[in-house]
């Protein structure tokens, strides 16, 4: 009996909450089929748990009504049908289609207008009037753009022009002076270089206050590697000044990157290893330089040394220069030493343009005399082009797309004899994204060389892990060469991913007459730890007509890491 009564209790119980919890239900007609209709079509919420909720739901519709031209729309009395239905009944009257707004031109520029407004006249323009909130708006935003961050814009005088318009006039309220940023302060990383922010992300004092244009400009400070946002702008606005609060972070900025690659040599059947070193060093000095020393040594007994300098924006001016030196040795065959001095320019975050001099000069070291190498100097010209856009987010692929184009043309000095020589390469790539797992990389890299005659110790050199892959580094010589990489990548994770490797070359060799085209094929994996970037990558090259062997793989293991 006791369990009878306590599972009569619970029942009770249940329904009596759900009695308590009951849903009210709203129905809003109109003065006829037609008006019904047109309240049906905005969806509004039939269901609701209280009384309030159903007169903030009708007053809801009614400004949404008066947005779409029923201004005079009339609302009835609410009646209670029973005890959880109610309905009510809005007279929707005329729908107003247009309206005429009357401004003062020297408020006002027409050019501000044309963007939301087919017919503009001297002192009025039309508008559809289910338009008008959002193209006030517009219009009020982009006063503020100008200058005048407390600008208030709003109608007055409306009236019924006939039986679909409407007429009104545009009030502009502002401040009579301009908003002009006077003083910049950083905070989190107050020793930023000042020249970036003049220079790089085009904010300045004495420049006309727009919000909306420096956020996005700072967002450019993703771009950098040395610092960081931390939160967005603030603005401190007293009466005869603007003060702007930029929040910032020194980011880590210096990379130690090196690698590791072993394979048998063909002719011996040894195993040999081969491998680098490459020291990036960025604003140690808070002055935004960058330096860059690279030492290399291969199985083909070839040595590179190479250091490059930047200094940005000098003297404060948005003028930077660049300062190269490289020393390859071949063997015992010769060494060449290139050195180079550019001026570039910052156009803006994105883009950088160069120019300068490129001066090289090669000895032969062969004890007897050779056909093929020679003693020579060259002098060139350059001019470069530079793009980068940066995707800061992504931690294992920092950099969406890059293309640096360049041409060096001037004269070779050899053998008591001068020969114009022009060189021309390109290398640019860019990460095409399926979804957020699935992207591929495709790159193109290429350089010409032309002159009358060749040097063997002036060719250009490819091959290896940061060209085509399954080769060995710098194996190949050409004057000429252009070669595609392309990974299909699956990202596991943000710090794991997973790729093939589809590589093809094509190359000449105007000294041996040759022309041939190479392939590699492979995979890889990249995975993302506290000590760095750490990659992995089997690849296995093969000429055009030469069978696929298994000995000719390459692997090549490198690890980049931040400090």
């Amino acid at each position: 009996m006791k369990k009878v009564s306590f599972l009569l209790l619970i029942i009770y119980i249940l329904f009596s909450s759900e009695l308590f919890c009951q849903n009210l239900h709203l129905k809003i007609d109109g003065n006829t089929e037609h008006e019904t209709s047109t309240i049906d079509s905005l969806s509004y919420i039939k269901t609701h748990k209280d009384y309030r909720s159903i007169e903030h739901e009708i007053d809801s519709i009614q400004k949404r009504l008066l947005k779409i031209g029923y201004i005079e729309n009339e609302l009835k009395n609410i009646i209670k049908i029973n005890d959880s239905s109610f309905k009510t009944q809005i007279h929707l009257k005329k729908k107003f289609n247009t309206i005429y707004i009357y401004y003062n031109e020297t408020e006002i520029e027409r050019s501000l207008l044309e963007p939301i407004s087919k017919n503009i006249f001297d002192d009025y323009f039309e508008l559809e009037f289910s338009k008008t909130e959002s193209a006030l708006n517009f219009i009020n935003s982009k006063i503020s753009d100008e200058g005048f961050p407390f600008s208030k814009l709003y109608l007055s005088n409306i009236k019924v022009q006939d039986s679909s318009n409407l007429s009104a006039e545009l009030i502009v309220k502002s401040e009579t002076k301009k908003r002009i940023i006077s003083n910049i302060i950083i905070k989190g990383y107050e020793k930023f270089p000042r020249s970036y922010l003049k220079h790089f992300l085009k904010i300045k004092p004495s420049q006309v206050f727009d919000l909306t244009k420096i956020k996005n400009k700072t967002n450019q400070l993703n771009n950098l590697r040395f610092a960081n946002e931390i939160k967005s702008p603030e603005v401190l606005f007293s009466k005869d000044s603007t003060t702007l609060y930029l929040y910032l972070e020194k980011a880590k900025s210096n990379s130690f990157d090196g690698f590791l690659g072993f394979g048998t040599n063909e002719e011996t059947n040894q195993l040999e290893f081969d491998g680098y070193l490459n020291l990036n060093l960025t604003n140690n000095l808070n002055f935004g330089e960058s330096f860059k020393l690279l030492y290399k040594s291969d199985e083909n007994d070839q040595k590179t040394f190479q250091a490059d300098l930047t200094l940005p924006y000098l003297f404060k001016s948005p003028i930077g220069i660049d300062l190269g030196l490289r020393i390859f040795r071949k063997d015992s065959s010769f060494t060449t030493i290139n050195q180079a001095l550019k001026l570039h320019y910052q156009i803006n975050s994105k883009h950088k343009i160069y120019t300068g001099l490129l001066s090289t000069e090669s000895n032969n070291l062969l004890e007897n005399a050779s056909l093929t190498i020679s003693d020579y100097k060259t002098q060139y010209y350059t001019l470069a082009y530079e793009f980068t856009k940066a995707q800061a987010y992504n931690l294992l692929f920092p950099i969406n797309s890059k293309l640096y184009l360049e041409t060096n043309f001037g004269e070779r000095k050899a053998l008591n004899i001068q020969e114009k020589q022009t060189q021309l390469s390109i290398d640019a790539f860019k990460i095409f994204y399926l979804n957020r797992k699935n992207s591929v990389f495709l790159r193109l890299n290429g350089a010409s060389l032309n002159s009358n005659t060749y040097f063997e110790n002036e060719l250009l050199r490819f091959g290896g892990i940061n060209s085509i892959r399954g080769f060995e580094e710098n194996s190949l010589f050409s004057s000429l060469f252009g070669l595609i990489n392309t990974e299909y990548r699956y990202q596991l994770n943000n710090s794991i991913y997973i790729h093939s490797i589809i590589d093809a070359a094509y190359f000449e060799n105007k000294i041996i007459d040759t022309k041939e085209k190479l392939f590699g094929y492979g995979f890889g994996f990249g995975i993302l730890t506290q000590a760095g970037l750490f990659r992995f990558n089997y690849a296995n090259g093969k000429s055009e007509n030469q069978k696929f062997k298994l000995s000719n793989s390459k692997i090549h293991i490198s690890l980049i890491a931040n400090f």
